[in-house]
């Protein structure tokens, strides 16, 4: 009897599969796009924002209404230091197979006053070690309050155009250019932007990032 039940079971299961060949293939499908990897802070992490406000997430809506051949992985983590970054990245590349890199790092070093030295070696390492893994990389610059003293903060807002110059990479210089000069854009805290200033944000990074897609979805 159980021999007979098998043998029916089976022959069902076939003949769906013949039917909707599309329910198997849907999966292999979603994991064949290219994959976009942002590795950032709270910036890209959507701090302070409902699920799907953030500027990350407008990026994956847009795409999927040009119908864009991309999935977008956040890897962002609020607090998240270059350091850190350059911690996760390796494992990051490994798992995500990611055409594209997307790195938003360094905010966080200058507010904790850190290394201006030990974050551009941070940075160059991580856009090296997606360029060796065959990513195309997209820097994300920051720039810090003038209180940190006029030669940190030139020099904070110096490394990533050097960053981009030296590795090849493309740039954009401040993700917040559009927004700083709203304050009703920002949280609280004066340091988050608000779901309000997240479209700017994106628009601020298309223009550079949108040519790279099309160089990433080119098949080798």
């Amino acid at each position: 009897m159980r021999n007979k039940w098998t043998l029916i079971l089976g022959t069902l299961l076939l003949g769906l599969a013949a039917c909707f060949p599309a329910l198997a293939a849907g999966t292999d499908q979603a994991d064949a796009r290219p994959v976009l990897l942002v590795v950032g802070d709270s910036l890209s992490a959507g701090y302070g924002l409902e699920t799907g406000a953030g500027w990350v997430a407008l990026l994956q809506k847009r795409l999927r209404e040009r119908h864009a051949p991309w999935r977008v992985v956040n890897a962002s983590i609020s607090g998240e230091t270059s350091a850190g970054g350059m911690s996760a990245l390796p494992a990051l590349l490994q798992r995500d197979q990611p055409k594209v890199v997307v790195i938003e790092l360094g905010g966080n070093d200058a507010l904790r006053g850190l290394s201006l030295a030990a974050t551009e070696s941070n940075l160059r390492s991580m856009a090296s070690a997606c360029q060796m893994f065959g990513a195309r990389v997209l820097l994300i610059g920051m720039r810090i309050p003038p209180n940190y003293g006029p030669a940190y903060t030139h020099g904070f807002e110096a490394i990533f155009p050097r960053v981009a110059r030296l590795q090849h990479t493309a740039l954009v210089p401040f993700l917040l250019s559009g927004v700083v000069d709203h304050p009703d854009w920002f949280q609280a805290d004066n340091i988050h932007p608000t779901a309000a200033a997240q479209p700017t944000m994106l628009d601020t990074v298309w223009p550079v990032l949108e040519p790279l897609l099309h160089l990433g979805a080119r098949k080798p």
